[in-house]
């Protein structure tokens, strides 16, 4: 179960790392135009992240990941 963890956790500092990596610029622009959205809609877009992302696991999960 830890290694199960570790796993996940790794994989995201991997993508997290290469979009700074390979475009900081438009990380930038991003927090800029994210920045000017209201709190709400930022509360609404993290909280469909994570759904979608429990979704990728459960669907993970069902085939034997």
């Amino acid at each position: 179960m830890i290694g199960v963890g570790l796993l996940a956790i790794g994989l995201v500092l991997i993508v997290e790392g290469m979009v700074y990596a390979l475009a900081p610029a438009v990380v930038e622009e991003l927090l800029e135009i994210l920045r000017s959205l209201p709190v709400e809609t930022r509360r609404l877009i993290g909280l469909s992240a994570m759904a979608f992302g429990v979704l990728l696991v459960w669907a993970a999960k069902s085939v034997g990941a």
